[in-house]
């Protein structure tokens, strides 16, 4: 019999998708559980604690999604962030991923804060944010860690604004204003220098030796800056506002006229720089390719730059240029979904319904495990197998992006 993941990794489209707009329904959870077979492996932690943990979780707002496996699915990544970190000490994994190295990743208390604080979890948010401000931000306001993208600053002044927004300020703001105030100064200092040129820096962590302009960097700094701008104006911090909003202003427009020259024909291909970069044959063709398709767009989408016209654009490249399968983000020759509820925010945000189901729905089936739901970084297409060890903010997908259905 015929492997059908080598006609699966062919396909420009997703087969999946296809057949829900082909007969005009909505996605339907219990539909596509049903499809193939489920990811199978070892568990993270002990299922039988974890099971426990989510029968004991009590949350401020009712887990209630309207469908029991998302509900759960929902609890038991929640339930992971006590088990994966030590005590208040982050840790982005197991495995390889819990060596020392990656324990200050900033999309592990992006994720643990965003998803603790969406369903009232104020307190240990609070806990696990102050944590982490107070040991991993430099006298600089650089991040202590071996690779972060410019972005990712970005992404922690939105946080600071978003937990402020769901719990207050009590508790934490003043202990971690310095940390926040440092990084927002930091990427006023790269604005500064930038002249008439994009900021440079490096994409993710894996590909940090490739400092170039990218336009996912630069949205988020632009977000970044006017969330903080916003937040400090909000609680009357002595702080002025004006020199970031100025800056994020500014770099909003030449980010966006960089983006329309990059990308001013109608092909699907949608460069990530200013940079010249080769022209893929998909987005899994290339590994520039692949970290475009499952990170670098994404992030670019979440940041709220682009115009629907330009947002749209992105979420067709992928959908026909061998970018997804079952709503779930191709990567090389396999699935890789920890970033995916940047793509998710941003299809919301577009109000592709349909979309947004199918690829929270497609995640939460088949790149989580069966019985267990262990959701490793990296799977294998079904029947799904472990590529990459288990990490906390693919654990946690399903409740970032649920939130928005409740």
């Amino acid at each position: 019999m015929s492997d059908p993941s080598i006609t699966w990794r062919d396909s420009r489209t997703d087969p999946v998708r296809d057949e829900f707009v082909a007969r005009g329904v909505t996605p339907d959870l219990d539909d596509i559980l049903s499809r193939f077979p489920r990811a199978s492996g070892e568990s993270a932690f002990d299922p039988d604690l974890i099971a426990s943990s989510v029968r004991r979780l009590e949350t401020v707002l009712k887990v209630d999604t309207g469908h029991p496996f998302l509900d759960l699915s929902v609890k038991t990544g929640l339930t992971h962030i006590d088990a994966t970190f030590q005590g208040n000490h982050p840790k982005y994994g197991i495995k390889v991923y819990a060596h020392e190295m990656h324990d200050s990743f900033p999309p592990t208390i992006i994720a643990a804060v965003d998803a603790l604080s969406a369903w009232g979890l104020h307190s240990r948010a609070i806990q696990l944010w102050t944590y982490w401000l107070t040991h991993f931000v430099r006298d600089d306001g650089t991040i202590d860690y071996y690779g972060p993208s410019i972005s990712e600053y970005g992404q922690l002044l939105d946080v600071a604004a978003s937990l402020e927004e769901r719990a207050g300020s009590d508790g934490w703001w003043q202990t971690c204003f310095p940390s926040l105030n440092r990084m927002a100064g930091y990427l006023l200092r790269l604005c500064a220098e930038r002249g008439d040129e994009l900021i440079a820096g490096s994409p993710e962590a894996d590909e940090r030796v490739k400092v170039r302009r990218y336009f996912h960097n630069n949205a988020w700094v632009v977000k970044g800056l006017r969330r903080w701008a916003d937040v400090c104006e909000r609680l009357g911090e002595r702080v002025d506002p004006a020199p970031l909003r100025e800056a994020a202003d500014a770099l909003a427009r030449d980010t966006l006229a960089a983006i329309r020259l990059a990308w001013n024909t109608d092909d699907w291909w949608l460069t990530p720089q200013v940079e010249p970069l080769g022209r893929p044959e998909s987005w899994t063709a290339t590994r520039d390719a692949s970290y475009t398709n499952y990170r670098y767009l994404p992030e670019l989408l979440s940041s709220g730059l682009l115009p629907p016209e330009m947002a749209n654009r992105v979420v067709e490249s992928r959908l026909n240029a061998g970018g997804q399968f079952c709503g779930m983000t191709r990567f090389s020759d396999h699935l890789d979904d920890w970033p995916l509820t940047d793509y998710l925010r941003g299809l919301w945000a577009l109000g592709r319904r349909e979309d947004f189901l199918l690829s929270l729905y497609g995640h939460v089936a088949y790149h989580q495990t069966e019985g267990h739901l262990t959701a490793y970084e990296q799977v294998s297409f079904p029947p799904g197998r472990e590529v990459a060890a288990y990490c906390l903010p693919s654990q946690l997908v399903a409740a970032r992006a649920a939130r928005l259905l409740v």
